[in-house]
């Protein structure tokens, strides 16, 4: 476990002598899109239908707007906080050249998002620009999330999957999401009827009635996913449309605990290329390489080389 203790207070709680936590290295890592940083330094974001502000001081970590019951039920799972990254940083610091990643990123954690909103933001992300996929996936949350106050200032949450079936091709493409308007729609509409299928399997017990039906869509059902081994989830994941390699490893990695997910971008790219790999390898063989190199941690060991590459700007 990472941090000792936890204390209340009159706007909070506070994480007594947390290790490994870094709020740049967190947030700014390519993990997530709903925080954005304040002017004091501190990151407000927006998670499991909750605004939250959280501020580093020194050894402890204030989270502001959340009670010690919260703490326990959400943010403890939410921030990885029962793992002890140590252990994770000194078994990737035996490969010498993966120590320099871990040491300049030494305090990011990956965090546990949720899988629904995290397929739809990911399948926005796909050659996209960050702040390009923070306003599409802003503009969903203000049109059909739920609304949100914190310090006079209105914040929505991420959509349900309920809020989103039924709306428009011509709505979403109206969030600026370009052409993923209709990947994002078949893949709502998609995990929706897994959804209600599998409720009313699970309600009715009706499995041999609709077997056909059931093997046609529970592929789609993203609790069921999130169950498989990892490469059928990352190949299941590939199912829904605008869903390819790299996207399925985020998926994967941010909200499914895959840690054997590899995801590679033009950065993690330029840095195995820097560190390990001819400067010809194609995409998958790099992801081969880096799941073979790294196994069952190569999704920690990709988010310290991709914030490596890109805050230190490496170029091939």
């Amino acid at each position: 476990m990472d941090y000792k203790s936890i204390e209340s207070f009159d706007k909070g709680i506070i994480i007594k002598k947390v290790k490994n936590f870094n709020l740049i290295h967190i947030f700014d890592c390519g993990q997530c899109f709903r925080w954005d940083r304040e002017e004091n330094g501190n990151y407000i974001g927006v998670a499991f239908e909750r605004v939250i502000e959280v501020e580093k001081r020194d050894e402890d970590v204030a989270i502001y707007n959340t009670t010690e019951e919260e703490f326990k039920s959400i943010w403890e799972n939410y921030f990885d906080l029962q793992r002890d990254y140590k252990d994770i940083k000194l078994e990737l610091s035996k490969d010498p050249l993966l120590k320099r990643a871990v040491n300049f990123g030494d305090g990011i954690r990956i965090l546990r998002q949720d899988p629904f909103e995290l397929t739809v933001s990911f399948i926005i992300s796909a050659n996209n620009r960050i702040p390009m996929i923070k306003r599409a996936i802003n503009n969903i949350s203000s049109k059909w999330g739920k609304t949100i106050e914190y310090k006079g200032k209105i914040y929505y949450a991420f959509p349900r999957i309920e809020d989103l079936q039924g709306v428009s091709l011509e709505d979403i493409g109206g969030c600026s999401v370009g052409f993923r308007a209709k990947y994002i729609k078949d893949s709502v509409d998609k995990i929706y009827n897994a959804k209600v299928l599998c409720e009313k399997i699970k309600n009715e017990n009706i499995v041999d009635e609709i077997e056909i039906e059931i093997e046609d869509t529970i592929k789609y059902d993203l609790d069921y996913i999130k169950t498989c081994d990892d490469d059928t989830c990352h190949v299941s994941l590939q199912n829904f449309s605008g869903i390819g390699p790299k996207v399925a490893d985020c998926i994967m990695l941010f909200s499914m605990q895959k840690y054997s997910a590899f995801p590679v971008d033009v950065w993690v790219k330029r840095a195995m290329q820097h560190f390990y790999l001819a400067p010809d390898v194609s995409l998958k063989k790099i992801r081969e390489f880096g799941k073979d190199r790294f196994n069952e941690l190569s999704g920690f060991a990709q988010q310290y080389l991709f914030y490596y590459a890109r805050e230190n700007s490496i170029k091939m």
